[in-house]
């Protein structure tokens, strides 16, 4: 068996991103030999954001990641818990909504900089890694397991050999690439990109490092069309993106072209946050305008030579808060398979996509689902009365239910197509009650009366899922 004793394997990770920086860790500490090649200059010495750093919320499924490599105690230090979203009117008037009717149940916004500075010292700590930076990847020969890099400090390119290949190089994956252009095999493929774009923008820290708006909350400015969100950062600020049609509606991207345009943009829809963004219109025309895609491929792997994993094999949109930790669940899911005992990398690489392909696709479904749901359907009287009885059922009976939301976010034991069927059909089940008449919901229900209510939702539930 490969995975054994002294005939531990030499592994090329192609990328030192979240997903590849965990990856050689967790090999790591199983004693693989380990070379991480990466693109980019190494974080820990540049800073390397350029305005693209989407804030990060790990939640569940990215601690479960955590916990097996052993590190959730240096990672708590660096988190902001977020109890729910803060709803912003038009007016500037602001609703908590609570992620969970469960206390205990939150994510955490956390820096993206420094949560993979932290895993690339720790899997640094292991003799048998060792990671390079500054060094493209053109082409991957799958066949033969050998990469063609370029160094960009001395332009000398170089040839890397590896019993086996893993790429976590991102959404434009060069592995990929290599997959879809040699033609060896039938390899399917689809990129979709959302019409709308994103920015990043900020608010700054009051004095001292104090917050200027609450701090414990993910803040959302839908408006149906478009949206702005803010996730708190430990030094105090905010960071902001605003998510915008490229060339939709009175304002988009293409038309916002002066700092008169933009001001009245924000004047116009998000003037509470304009009063707390005088740096607005520097970053508004510093920072990039990136856009948001899907990425599905299969199969990930060719034969057992060369593996697909995290972005590379299944980009999503930000809009669940679950990349990075579908990404390290990805790590999770291997690390499963890698102790059950295969013959070889083959029947390992089968194993692991035949179980996590079908989760990656429902997770990618899900986050498309959630960017209408934020920048709209929060608003909708249907929706928050069906989002206060789902509180109601998860804070009265925490045992029995959990809405879809937290099934992705706080049910690490469930599988993300699992949650997206039960939690769609629950969704559908109380929404469709509601429109009937069939149930209602008052802040003054008994518990017995919220019981049955349960009972009523379950029974809707199971008929529409057993209709599947």
């Amino acid at each position: 068996m490969q995975n054994s004793g002294s005939e531990k394997q030499n592994i090329l990770i192609i990328g030192a991103g979240l997903c590849g920086s965990l990856l050689a860790l967790r090999l790591g500490q199983r004693g693989y030999k380990v070379t991480v090649i990466e693109m980019r200059p190494d974080l820990r010495k540049t800073d390397i954001s350029a305005g693209r750093s989407i804030n990060l919320a790990l939640s569940d499924r990215g601690i479960k990641a955590m916990n097996l490599v052993g590190i959730q105690d240096k990672i708590e230090p660096l988190c902001i818990p977020m109890n729910g979203r803060l709803l912003h009117d038009i007016e500037g008037n602001t609703t908590l909504a609570p992620y969970s009717g469960r206390e205990h149940e939150y994510i955490n916004s956390i820096s993206r900089g420094m949560l993979n500075a932290l895993l690339l010292d720790e899997a640094e700590k292991h003799d048998n890694v060792n990671i390079y930076f500054n060094r493209k990847c053109e082409s991957v020969d799958f066949e033969n397991t050998t990469a063609h890099f370029t160094e960009f400090d001395t332009k000398k390119e170089f040839i890397e050999d590896a019993d086996i290949i893993i790429a976590t190089d991102g959404a434009g994956s060069a592995l990929r690439q290599s997959y879809y252009l040699g033609r060896k095999f039938l390899f399917s493929f689809s990129q979709d990109y959302l019409s709308h774009g994103y920015k990043e923008l900020s608010i700054l820290p009051g004095e001292n490092g104090s917050y200027k708006t609450y701090k414990n909350a993910l803040h959302i400015w839908g408006r149906e069309a478009f949206m702005l969100i803010a996730l708190p950062n430990l030094d105090g600020s905010f960071t902001v993106t605003l998510f915008l049609s490229y060339e939709e509606g009175d304002y988009n991207f293409n038309n916002l072209t002066t700092k008169e345009r933009v001001l009245e943009f924000f004047t116009k829809y998000f003037k509470d946050a304009l009063d707390l963004m005088p740096n607005l219109v520097e970053d508004f025309f510093a920072n990039p305008t990136a856009p948001l895609g899907t990425v599905k491929c299969s199969p990930w792997h060719y034969k057992g030579n060369a593996l697909l994993m995290g972005d590379s094999a299944h980009a999503i949109v930000p809009f669940y808060g679950q990349g990075m930790n579908a990404s390290f669940e990805d790590v999770v899911e291997f690390d499963k398979v890698l102790d059950e005992g295969h013959e070889d990398w083959e029947s390992i690489f089968k194993a692991y996509e035949k179980s996590r392909k079908q989760d990656t696709d429902a997770i990618a479904d899900l986050a498309i689902d959630n960017f209408h749901e934020m920048k709209g359907h929060v608003n909708h009287p249907n929706f928050r009365e069906k989002r206060s009885l789902e509180m109601a059922f998860e804070k009265t009976f925490p045992n029995e239910y959990s809405s879809k939301y937290s099934l992705v976010t706080f049910n690490e034991e469930v599988g993300y197509r699992e949650a997206m069927l039960r939690g769609r059909a629950q969704d559908k089940a109380i929404l469709n009650m509601l429109a009937d008449g069939r149930i209602s919901h008052s802040k003054n229900l008994s518990k017995e009366e919220l019981g049955l209510i349960l009972e009523k939702v379950k029974a809707e539930t199971e008929a529409i899922l057993a209709n599947k």
